[in-house]
């Protein structure tokens, strides 16, 4: 009798196994529009019987992009009625000095996928590291008069974590009204969490996506990466640099990151604000309007300047087609500054399209990672850049954590995002795309000082690495759909 339970428990675990590995298959194939990724998923379904299928149900890219966008079906996007209209494309020759005027090309591209107008009339300033960056921030919170939103995706509990909520609680209790969004993955980034101090400084903040949260569960790896902060509605910073003491290099923190941040006035300061708004409506179903956090803003500078929002719930790949974009309509130089490289094969396929037209392509990486893992999985790729005339630069420790891209030193795209399928696929992101002769000429220079004490990496050198290292990396680079 034991025997023969025995062996019906056998038969139905394996009919399950292989009803789940069908139907997960099927999914794949239906719905996964990565041939690369559909492999990879329906190989790990078949070699991991039952565990495998339950997997791509909780982290499969497609049912996390589904899931993404049934979560926020019913968000209500808040667009402000311009003060006056954006520039049109046509006017970029115009504006743009020297040999920028098939730009114009692109600006009516980006135009077309994110839906927003291009702003002129803003300034917009470089903050190299935390040194810069957060006092500028702080500065900017305490002299908020009626409104301050931030979000970010790490708010760690260390040094600037408690200057940053001292500054938020003192803007509260002044009466201005402090709205704080929080990832709920990058709050745990440091423990014990910044939660207990904003409670007791009297900031009212909310996690996005709590992930621990039953009905979350889903959702697990959909995660808020953007960076904004707006005060009183008019001046914005965005970027990549996160809420942590390791962003100041003269702290000498044992783990330094270098990174790179934005202030900006003038126009496009609303498009921040409105993006805050939609998040945070979304988490807390609180709207935020009126004109105490949306202004009438006037012109500040020369800068024409767009923001480029993207995430799982919008309807295409808004970043990554802005990427190939800029790629595709480059003539003279690519500067590329990116802590993670895992570009799919469309992006690679541009970047080597760029270089054999004659473009310089220069990417620059960090030598040393935070992640070793996706750093291997990285290397396994460089041949394929590296063989059609991209030049990828390796830059000392400490690990650079800067995100930005130069296009014919006129247009600039700075902000959140990787050049990775996490921001490219899975992650809430948020860019701004400049067009701007000077703030090219500023950033190119911060480029040019990086690749300046870089390493030049040769073919030779990536093929000459000893057997078991390319192993180790090309075994991570089958996970780059899942990094």
């Amino acid at each position: 009798m034991l025997n023969l339970a025995h062996e019906a428990w056998h038969l139905g675990f394996a009919v399950l196994a292989l009803l789940l590995a069908v139907v997960a298959s099927g999914h794949v194939v239906l719905h996964n529009r990565d041939s690369r990724a559909a492999i990879a998923w329906v190989g790990f379904v078949w070699l991991v019987p039952v565990v495998g299928a339950v997997l791509y149900f909780v982290f499969g890219v497609n049912r996390l992009r589904h899931q993404a966008a049934l979560l926020r079906s019913n968000l209500e996007r808040y667009r402000v009625q311009a003060g006056e209209p954006g520039c049109s494309p046509e006017d970029l020759p115009l504006r743009l000095a020297g040999r920028a005027g098939h730009l114009t090309r692109l600006a009516r591209f980006v135009g077309g996928v994110v839906d927003r107008p291009l702003l002129p009339g803003n300034r917009i300033e470089p903050l190299v590291n935390g040194d810069e960056a957060y006092p500028a921030m702080l500065e900017a919170i305490g002299q908020a008069r009626q409104t301050v939103s931030f979000v970010t995706y790490i708010f760690d509990r260390d040094e600037v974590g408690l200057a940053f909520a001292q500054a938020l609680g003192g803007a509260a209790r002044r009466g201005v009204e402090v709205r704080v969004l929080i990832d709920a993955m990058g709050i745990r980034y440091s423990w014990p969490t910044i939660h207990r101090t904003l409670r007791r400084e009297g900031v009212k903040y909310a996690l996005f996506l709590p992930s621990l949260a039953l009905w979350h569960l889903m959702s697990l790896n959909l995660r808020t990466h953007r960076k904004i902060l707006v005060t009183d509605g008019c001046l914005g910073f965005t970027g990549g640099m996160n809420i942590r003491a390791d962003h100041c290099l003269q702290r000498h923190s044992p783990r330094p990151v270098q990174d790179i941040h934005f202030r900006m006035n003038g126009p496009v300061v609303t498009q921040l604000q409105e993006v805050f708004a939609d998040d945070w409506l979304f988490t807390t179903g609180e709207p935020l309007r009126g004109d105490a956090w949306f202004p009438k803003l006037e012109k500040a500078g020369q800068v024409l300047a767009r923001g480029v929002t993207d995430g799982p719930d919008e309807n295409f790949e808004k970043l990554r087609w802005t990427l190939l974009g800029g790629l595709s309509i480059a003539k003279y130089s690519v500067r590329i500054v990116t802590p993670y490289f895992l570009p799919d094969p469309a992006v690679v396929s541009a970047l080597n399209l760029a270089a054999m037209r004659g473009v310089q392509v220069d990417i620059i990486l960090p030598s040393q990672s935070n992640l070793p893992f996706v750093l291997w999985a990285s290397r396994a790729m460089w041949r394929q850049v590296l063989e059609h005339g991209c030049r990828i630069w390796l830059t000392p420790p400490p690990f650079d954590h800067s995100k930005l891209m130069v296009v014919d030193s006129a247009w600039v795209l700075l902000g959140s995002a990787n050049w990775d399928a996490r921001s490219l696929r899975l992650n809430f992101e948020y860019n701004v795309e400049c067009y701007d002769v000077e703030l090219a000429r500023q950033l190119e220079e911060l480029v040019e000082t990086k690749r300046s004490a870089a390493h030049l990496v040769s073919l030779q050198e990536v093929d000459g690495r000893p057997l078991a290292g390319r192993l180790r990396d090309g075994i991570a680079g089958l996970l780059t759909p899942y990094l």
